[in-house]
């Protein structure tokens, strides 16, 4: 098993993201689309939070309830903002770093993505349990 891989050979590249201040229903409008369940928050190109659908659903009571998607959204959009639900400061990985660091990170937390930055909290990729869990089937 290739241990010692750079994250590069691993990570997505094209990360979906949101921008500081966005509405909620952004995300979940994102989340619907692309059927991604971390979507990390951004200043500029720099990282400043993440989102995880769990989060999501913590808030959005609507959806055990079957309500009407628009309501949920209008609702969420008026009571919460995008960073009273993120998580701030997020664990990152540096892109210089290994398929082996990805996986303690995410091994010992109890989160499932892992932003990957450059310099200065620059997001640049991002890496999943998933991830990690296709990559090591690809090695048997």
């Amino acid at each position: 098993m290739k241990r010692n891989d750079p994250i590069s050979h691993l990570m997505t590249r094209n990360v979906i993201t949101v921008h500081h201040g966005d509405p909620i229903s952004k995300v979940r409008a994102l989340v619907r689309e692309h059927g991604v369940h971390h979507i990390p928050v951004v200043n500029g190109d720099k990282i400043v939070g993440i989102i995880a659908w769990s989060d999501i659903l913590r808030v959005s009571f609507g959806d055990a309830f079957n309500t009407d998607e628009r309501t949920v959204d209008a609702t969420l959009d008026h009571t919460l903002s995008l960073e009273q639900v993120m998580k701030t400061n997020p664990v990152t990985l540096a892109e210089t770093g290994t398929v082996r660091e990805a996986a303690e990170i995410l091994a010992k937390s109890d989160f499932h993505s892992l932003p990957i930055v450059s310099g200065t909290s620059k997001l640049v990729g991002m890496v999943t349990s998933t991830d990690l869990i296709r990559y090591l089937v690809e090695q048997f």
